[in-house]
């Protein structure tokens, strides 16, 4: 079987592992940081992130599921059809991730984005191939492992279990399915009725994720009753309450980068006298200090 982008991605996935090992400043350089990409405009992060691991049994994982499918999808559909769904699943796993951890320190690393989303493309690409349940000898269906995946994952994240990126392999896994759709929507026509329930699960894990980022809430119910994105008062515990002060700070600091901007424009001296007192006030709560 003749996959040379198949092996070309496990070289460089390789490579770049083994050197971000050796080179610590530079797996801090590639490695998937929201502080970086936003405030100093790092975006080659969100791709790069996906290409170094943790360590050579996290590697082993990715590369064994990747392997997997991707040879398969570049022999029946060719290598334009893989890298695209790969690269996309792992941009859209960054995407998400970037949403969810804006007002965190947060760092992650590995291709799980890029292989969830190419796993969820085969639901539809390679129809009756069915997805290993490691540890567990079992062999699932396309079609039962996708809503099972997306409502672990959900879980999962609420509960950072195992220490994984949960919303990375949501994100990719989502990204995935519908670049698959896009490029053949033939056969989405083909099975109708398992795309719809696939897509309508996944918007509702993203609808969830997205306005209980933290997953903390008591009553499910009481998502519909929060502004987006904003983890509830009673019993969030600390992690909801740091979430809180990171997303306060973070937006003075936009505003305070505002005034900023408008200094280096115009001159301080053109400032309105509430920017000033503005300016003043951020500057010193920040940073202790006006400018």
């Amino acid at each position: 079987m003749h996959t040379p982008v198949t092996n070309a991605i496990l070289i460089v996935t390789a490579l770049a592992t083994f050197f971000a090992f050796r080179r610590p400043d530079l797996q801090q350089r590639w490695i998937f940081d929201p502080q970086a990409i936003l405030a100093r405009k790092e975006y080659y992060r969100m791709l790069t992130s996906g290409f170094i691991h943790l360590n050579w049994w996290h590697f082993a994982m990715n590369a064994f599921s990747f392997y997997s499918f991707a040879r398969i999808i570049e022999v029946l559909y060719g290598p334009g059809t893989l890298l695209l769904i790969y690269g996309a699943s792992i941009i859209g796993g960054s995407v998400l991730s970037l949403f969810i951890h804006r007002h965190h320190v947060y760092q992650a690393l590995g291709a799980s984005g890029g292989v969830c989303g190419l796993i969820f493309a085969s639901i539809f690409l390679l129809p009756g191939t069915g997805v290993m349940m490691f540890p567990l000898p079992l062999s699932v269906p396309g079609y039962l492992y996708a809503p099972i995946f997306l409502v672990a994952s959900y879980i999962a994240q609420g509960h950072q279990i195992g220490n994984i990126g949960h919303d990375a392999h949501l994100g990719g896994a989502i990204v995935g399915l519908l670049t698959a759709a896009a490029l053949y929507p033939q056969l989405i026509l083909a099975a109708p009725r398992t795309f719809a329930a696939v897509l309508i699960l996944s918007v509702i894990v993203l609808v969830i994720l997205i306005r209980d980022p933290l997953g903390v809430l008591g009553n499910p119910l009481d998502l519909w009753n929060l502004p987006a994105g904003d983890p509830p008062e009673p019993a969030a515990g600390e992690r909801a309450r740091r979430y809180r002060e990171n997303a306060r700070r973070n937006q003075k600091m936009a505003e305070l980068d505002r005034l900023l901007d408008l200094v280096a424009q115009r001159g301080i001296e053109r400032l309105s006298s509430s920017e000033r007192r503005k300016l003043e006030e951020l500057s010193k709560e920040l940073y202790g200090h006006s400018r």
